[in-house]
């Protein structure tokens, strides 16, 4: 299982972005669901649409609906979340990104993102392990 974060989207999604292939190897060399946490899917539609295109957030919605990506709610995450922003208020960490880690960490640990600032110094903690690196 992958958690994707926002960084890790846009990448698979773009296939000009110059991160695209690693992207894409990273996610064919892991098996199991990639995983979007719901908290994301904002930031998320906020860059695709402008960074890409108005059909590409159409696709990006319609492979949510068919199941290409697992959407999770992490209903049970709030308390993590929290820790983890007050935790790394230094970074600072946001909350697309502490739902980012707090649903890997229940979720095999894996990460797809291209954000090494925020999820490096998490990483290093040794909860998470990063994809494409």
């Amino acid at each position: 299982m992958i958690t994707l974060d926002t960084s890790g989207s846009l990448a698979l999604l773009d296939a000009a972005d110059p991160d695209h292939a690693a992207c894409v190897e990273a996610v064919a060399r892991v098996s199991g669901p990639l995983i979007i946490p719901a908290l994301t899917l904002a930031e998320i539609g906020h860059f695709v649409g402008p960074k890409l295109s108005p059909q590409s957030l159409a696709r990006f919605l319609a492979d949510l609906e068919s199941g290409a990506f697992a959407l999770d709610y992490g209903e049970g995450d709030l308390p993590r979340i929290a820790e983890l922003v007050q935790r790394y208020r230094d970074l600072p960490l946001d909350l697309a990104d502490a739902a980012v880690i707090a649903c890997a960490e229940r979720s095999g640990g894996v990460v797809l993102t291209l954000d090494l600032r925020d999820f490096g110094v998490v990483a290093r903690e040794g909860s998470i392990t990063l994809l494409p690196g």
